[in-house]
């Protein structure tokens, strides 16, 4: 018999702010977290802005030693699995767990990007002699995961996902799976990303995934709207406590939300574009919701994965119809990446935490900067305003390069 899941804690770094208050309530607000890339010198670059993280303090969750030999990455990794075990009330009770039977999954798209190009820069111009004799534990993709286990002796199943924009979702769905299958009775799940680096932007600059609005950069992530243009780069952290309901339970836990469904796919199609009909979305979101026994009526709210390209955009939205039918003019089909940018594979993570937060709170947030209406992608978004309403029943979903298809979906606690 499958084990219930409960959310019972979240941690979050992001654009719109450096803690889940900050940026629930940013985005509740309808704030852009894009602006002027300030991390380094863009002058050269055809893409010069970015959705940064803003006034980071890798004080608050590491020691001096720490700080220079994590890429900042992990810092944010680290940062929001704190939050998230704090939030928990974790850090109270670990005489009462197992030790282990408690895991760590934090994914990344990039890993320690900015630390390869500094490392490669001072190799290149310096010498071998010059790299860092920490490049390699810096660089690699499962540090994250790694340094988190070790600061609370988390001794069970202990991994990283990489499945580029998908890679948090799955991180998250793994994490659930492993409890539901009693495996593990408590899992720091999420995902983190620090690619706002010369290298990086380039790069999707120059395939024309990012959009170009270098003048107005608060507009330039517009999900479903007419003149969308490609997504905005973000960065930062989100890391969620899933736990078995009845040891959260037995530890007098509060509960976000309980997690019931997974469903993940692949488009076998292409590289970098979707699928057009959204068969691989299609079939991801309806796994997810045969795994949780819902209904399609019963789900209010989709945080989509909507990143402001224009076919993209067109594929989910045509796939949510299949999928939904009539209940589709009657649910919300959001973007917070008009916000937040896109954190590539840390994005599955934060929108998780985004549903969680809507179904506890009786909030969704908007999709801003919708502007001109686009006939394709004609759902209801809460365009502008954020929307009051009980949420029974939300689903997440991401998407990512190589055609990963990942669908979460998470219920109103009773």
């Amino acid at each position: 018999m499958k084990r219930r899941v409960a959310v019972t804690g979240i941690g979050l770094v992001t654009p719109l702010g450096n803690t889940v208050a900050a940026t629930w309530d940013a985005m509740v607000a309808g704030r852009s977290g894009a602006g002027p890339i300030t991390r380094f010198d863009p002058s050269q670059l055809t893409v010069r802005f970015a959705c940064e993280v803003k006034g980071f303090e890798p004080g608050l969750y590491l020691d001096k030693k720490e700080i220079r030999r994590y890429d900042l990455f992990a810092q944010f990794a680290m940062a929001a699995a704190v939050q998230a075990v704090t939030d928990a009330c974790l850090e109270k009770s670990w005489s009462q767990v197992d030790l282990r039977r408690v895991g760590v999954i934090i994914g990344t798209g990039t890993g320690g990007i900015a630390t390869f190009e500094e490392n490669m820069r001072a190799y290149l111009e310096k010498g071998p002699g010059r790299v860092s004799p920490f490049f390699v534990p810096m660089f690699m993709a499962n540090v994250a995961s790694a340094v988190v286990s070790m600061r609370y002796g988390a001794k069970g199943p202990n991994y990283c996902t990489v499945s580029a924009c998908a890679t948090s979702g799955h991180s998250v769905g793994d994490a659930f799976r492993l409890i539901q299958h009693n495996e593990a009775d408590v899992m720091i799940a999420g995902g983190s990303e620090a690619a706002i680096t010369p290298l990086a932007i380039a790069s999707f600059a120059n395939m024309k995934a990012l959009s170009e609005r270098n003048d107005d950069p608060a507009t330039a992530s517009r999900p479903f709207d007419k003149d969308r243009d490609g997504f905005v780069m973000g960065d930062g952290a989100g890391a969620v406590i899933l736990e078995d309901w009845d040891h959260a339970k037995r530890r007098g836990a509060k509960v976000y939300a309980e997690m019931v469904g997974y469903g993940m796919t692949a488009d076998a199609y292409h590289i970098t574009a979707p699928s057009p009909d959204g068969e691989g979305a299609q079939r991801a979101m309806r796994l997810a919701m045969d795994d949780g026994g819902i209904h399609p009526e019963q789900v209010e709210y989709i945080n989509a994965h909507g990143t402001s390209t224009p076919h993209g955009d067109a594929a989910e939205t045509a796939a949510v119809k299949s999928v939904f039918g009539d209940q589709a003019r009657k649910l919300v089909f959001g973007s917070t990446k008009s916000m937040t940018g896109h954190l590539l594979g840390a994005a599955g993570a934060l929108e998780f935490a985004v549903c969680a937060l809507a179904v506890h709170h009786g909030v969704i947030p908007p999709t801003i900067n919708q502007i001109t209406p686009d006939p394709a992608c004609d759902l209801d978004a809460a365009p502008n305003k954020a929307v009051k309403r009980r949420v029974d029943v939300a689903l997440s979903n991401s998407f990512g390069f190589g055609g990963h298809n990942v669908t979460l979906a998470v219920r109103r606690a009773p």
